[in-house]
């Protein structure tokens, strides 16, 4: 990896100015803090004035210097969490603009990236934010291409991560492109976190990407028992309790992903395959144009009456014992 520019100060260590505001997100601002400050950089909070910021869950913090104080820094970072109200603050726009250009290096985590949005930073470049913003974040920036599969995107001088944790990846990503790869991984072993620059994962990606929620319509009530898979399978099992039957139940989730799968190309095909609707399969085609095959199961709850485990799968390829994975360009059967 090249590193970039030398940073030059007074203390021939990079700054870190970091943006606060009302209901930013803790893990956005200091998990990257945590990162940066390992690798001995100097860094220093800002915000519109010196009263305490309130952040997410009730952590409250004192910032170093306000809007009109606050010094340049090689390293602009811009957490996300709840920025309607940061968003839509003129002073704190024009400070993020004015910032942005004398920083070497400018850095959004979650939905951060609506704010550099809104200063006008990512026309033309390619952006990310947290995977359920994925599709606003493209609604507000027309001009710029937001993708789903990478958990940090590098533009060159502007870096926008995905949700939460995705932040300290970035950040580490940061150190290495300005203090090499060694030194990056040698904190990493210090934090006792697994970091690993080659890594595609990314939230977003997954294939779960595509279901609906199912517990936020009127007249359900469950809890979930597991959510798991790849971008290539998912499997959810949840115990219902309302409605109180395989009918009623098979008639919400039917509709359900009938009318609310996300990403996919044409309507969702469902084929009953069960006794009084308790087992229906399904079949739909994202927005690339890839089949995929589901299977729904509703089975009464051993030992619960009244209650049933629902178990939803499905998988990228010819069948539910057949998958297409992206990686190999390859068939595998179960």
């Amino acid at each position: 990896m090249a590193l970039i520019e030398k940073i030059d100060n007074k203390e021939q260590r990079p700054s870190v100015a970091i943006l606060l505001f009302d209901n930013a997100e803790v893990i956005d601002y200091a998990g990257p803090w945590e990162v940066f400050g390992e690798a001995g950089f100097k860094v220093f909070t800002v915000a519109e004035k010196q009263t305490p910021i309130n952040a997410v869950f009730g952590q409250k913090i004192v910032p170093d210097y306000t809007f009109a104080n606050s010094p340049t820094a090689d390293i602009l970072l811009v957490p996300g969490g709840g920025v309607r109200n940061a968003i839509g603050n003129p002073a704190l726009i024009k400070w993020v603009q004015t910032n942005a250009q004398k920083s070497k290096q400018v850095m959004s985590v979650c939905t951060g990236a609506f704010i550099l949005s809104k200063a006008g930073l990512l026309d033309g470049l390619r952006a990310t934010t947290i995977e359920h913003a994925i599709d606003d974040l493209q609604k507000v920036s027309p001009k710029t291409k937001v993708v789903h599969d990478q958990r940090y995107v590098d533009n060159g001088k502007i870096i926008t991560t995905a949700g939460l944790s995705s932040g300290i990846d970035g950040a580490f990503h940061l150190v290495a492109k300005m203090n090499g790869e060694g030194e990056a991984q040698a904190i990493a072993l210090g934090m006792e976190y697994q970091w690993d620059p080659h890594s595609k994962y990314a939230r977003a990606a997954l294939a779960d990407r595509y279901l609906p929620d199912f517990f936020d319509v009127k007249g359900a009530k469950g809890k979930m028992i597991s959510t798991e898979g790849d971008l290539d399978h998912w499997e959810i099992k949840a115990l219902f309790s309302e409605p109180n039957s395989i009918e009623g139940i098979a008639d919400l989730l039917n509709k359900r992903i009938a009318s609310n799968m996300r990403h996919i190309k044409g309507a969702v095909t469902l084929s009953p395959s069960g006794a009084n609707k308790s087992a229906v399969d399904w079949k739909f085609t994202d927005d690339e144009g890839h089949a995929w095959n589901g299977e729904e199961r509703i089975d009464p709850a051993p030992d619960q009456q009244g209650q049933f485990i629902v178990t939803l799968k499905f998988i990228h390829g010819d069948g539910v014992g057949c998958r297409f994975n992206r990686h190999r360009g390859d068939h595998a059967c179960e």
